[in-house]
């Protein structure tokens, strides 16, 4: 079978890729012909989970404030992105019938929060200029030649094109067919692939899973420990965390944080996760440092701690309590009353055991050790939540051998590359999808304008 323009991998990019090849083509009268092919049942399976299948599917902000959020070369990603900006790719999903909401943080959203909705409108833009699109067929080889591309599919057939976009994406969550084929194809082919890492996945405390010796990737199906069940599920607004690497600070966040199965989550955990993880996987020693009271120094807590627990101390209805019972009431007035066994298991020394006789023992409740460890939470990160859970592969194809301008590969003509097959990552929000539809866009131009 031929095709002038092959995509294989109809994701994100790989769909905006094949629709921006396709559009480009008619748009110049041409009658060279799109196929897209997809290895799984349907396409984008990765997107129909994102944002918890809400599909958070870009961010408004401007350049300047987007490439923060890049945590690779934002400078290779710059021409993707003014080819295709957050704005024209809400403009385009509109224009094909999808309404969308804007909320907080300038995070877009399908206005019916159904991840569904935008896989669908992608889709339908897609056949709206002639795409074939081919699911369940998997490609298994590639071959260059003078005259272009050779594919093998694993049932035997092949197909040949003159320009081959590769759109296959990294290795987070394999069962959506993400399985690092792209990156195998580039290596084969010479290009340099940048070593791999899951981001944007959840850190696994010391002692939160089941296992003493555990460390490095600690798969998220392992059981939790006391401790992790006493902190799953917990949700903290607001909070500071700092990443310690070695005993340096070497990230500064503020946000949410979620506790789950996994382990640190939510938008502040998968941002201190990239360099987490990667200094993990170089064999760093890593804690994470929340402050649960990000906006008042320890002298004023300390102070606002005591002037509590004299109230608590005064009130009536604690004369018969012990001071553990107490202890429990102060802390219920600064923290989540679900929060406290886990706070109380981690920080043993907000309170002192007195042995004043061999019957008679004295609990004193260290006031400066609650208020210290308010600010300063200490969780030892023990490992990560590898490729079956991360949101985003970080490392791939080396933007070095790729034109930017182009998304040509420098060393095999008519080969391009785009989404998160390349060394391009970012933060959670928005940023990773629409870093995706942006090079995929340009990617599938630059492909049709070359032919």
């Amino acid at each position: 079978m031929k095709s002038d323009i092959i995509v294989v991998g109809a994701g994100a990019s790989g769909l905006m890729a094949a629709y921006g090849a396709a559009e480009t083509l008619v748009a110049a009268g041409s009658s060279a012909s799109v196929t897209l092919l997809e290895k799984m049942p349907r396409p984008a399976r990765k997107i129909m989970i994102t944002g918890k299948g809400r599909c958070n599917f870009t961010n408004l902000k401007d350049w300047n404030s987007f490439s923060t959020h890049i945590r690779s070369k934002s400078s290779f990603v710059k021409p993707s992105f003014f080819n295709l900006t957050s704005e024209k790719m809400i403009a385009f999903l509109e224009s094909y019938g999808l309404k969308t909401v804007v909320e907080r943080g300038d995070r877009a959203f399908p206005e019916s929060h159904y991840a569904g909705d935008v896989v669908d409108t992608l889709v339908r833009a897609c056949n709206s200029k002639g795409v074939k699109i081919e699911t369940e067929t998997e490609v298994s080889g590639i071959e260059t030649s003078s005259d272009g591309f050779k594919l093998t599919i694993t049932d035997g057939r092949t197909y040949t094109c003159s320009k081959l976009i590769i759109a296959t994406g990294g290795l987070s969550y394999p069962t959506t067919g993400s399985t690092g084929d792209g990156l195998r194809w580039a290596g084969e082919t010479g290009h340099t692939v940048t070593p791999t890492f899951p981001s944007l996945t959840a850190l696994v405390p010391k002692g939160y899973k089941q296992g003493d010796s555990l460390k490095g990737h600690i798969d998220r199906s392992t059981p939790l420990s006391e401790l992790g069940k006493k902190l799953c599920g917990i949700q903290l607004k607001n909070v500071g965390a700092r990443l310690i690497v070695e005993g340096s600070e070497a990230q500064d966040e503020f946000g949410d944080i979620d506790f789950t199965d996994g382990g640190l989550e939510g938008p502040v955990g998968f941002q201190l996760s990239r360099k987490a993880v990667k200094s993990l996987v170089n064999g760093s020693r890593v804690s994470v440092i929340l402050d649960l009271k990000n906006g008042v120094e320890l002298t004023e807590l300390t102070g606002r701690v005591k002037e509590l627990w004299a109230e608590v101390d005064k009130d009536p209805r604690s004369k018969r309590l012990h001071e553990k019972e107490k202890c429990r009431i102060l802390l219920g007035k600064l923290m989540p009353w679900d929060l406290i066994p886990a706070f109380i298991a981690c920080n043993p020394s907000i309170m002192t055991l007195e042995r004043r006789s061999r019957t008679e023992t004295k609990v004193w409740v260290n006031l400066v050790s609650i208020a210290k460890a308010l600010k300063e939470w200490k969780f030892d990160i023990a490992g990560y939540v590898g490729y079956e859970r991360c949101v985003v592969t970080a490392g791939g194809v080396s933007a070095d051998d790729v034109v930017a301008k182009t998304l040509e590969s420098r060393l095999v003509p008519g080969l391009h590359f785009c989404g998160e097959v390349l060394d391009m990552d970012s933060d959670t929000g928005g940023y990773n999808l629409q870093t995706a539809f942006s090079t995929g866009y340009l990617a599938g131009i630059s492909a049709a304008k070359s032919l």
